[in-house]
């Protein structure tokens, strides 16, 4: 069975080091990560992953802009994007969904419980790593 592949797109190293570790005790994924829009939309052309984890705000590209250039990616229309913001604003949850991501979690995340919930939702059941 091959595994699921996830992108963490997320331009603080704090809260990308939390979210790698919630993921790896998770399930055992094919994880990468990238720092901005930029660098996630070209990791998205060279190998689409199966979810992506992505930042709204971030320099060089934000996570708005890169959602939106990856929709406009055959291969990228149909993959789950989880919009990530420490900003929760009233409606930033309905305007991530409006501009083409499919879920939305606030950061930090400290819920590995909401991590789960986000992966087996477009991911499916996942069995947890040997040794967790």
């Amino acid at each position: 069975m091959t595994k699921k592949k996830i992108l963490v797109v997320e331009d603080n190293e704090d809260n990308k080091r939390i979210l790698l570790y919630r993921l790896r005790k998770i399930g055992d994924f094919d994880i990468v990560a990238t720092s901005n829009g930029l660098e996630a939309l070209e990791a998205v052309q060279a190998d689409p992953p199966d979810l992506i984890f992505m930042d709204l705000k971030m320099p060089v590209m934000d996570g708005w802009e890169a959602t939106r250039r990856i929709r406009e990616l055959e291969s990228g229309r149909e993959i789950p994007i989880v919009a990530l913001t420490a900003q929760a604003m009233a409606g930033d949850e309905q305007r991530a969904l409006a501009n083409g991501c499919s879920d939305y979690l606030s950061k930090p995340v400290v819920d590995p419980a909401l991590v789960r919930e986000k992966v087996e939702k477009f991911l499916g059941p996942q069995l947890p790593p040997v040794g967790a």
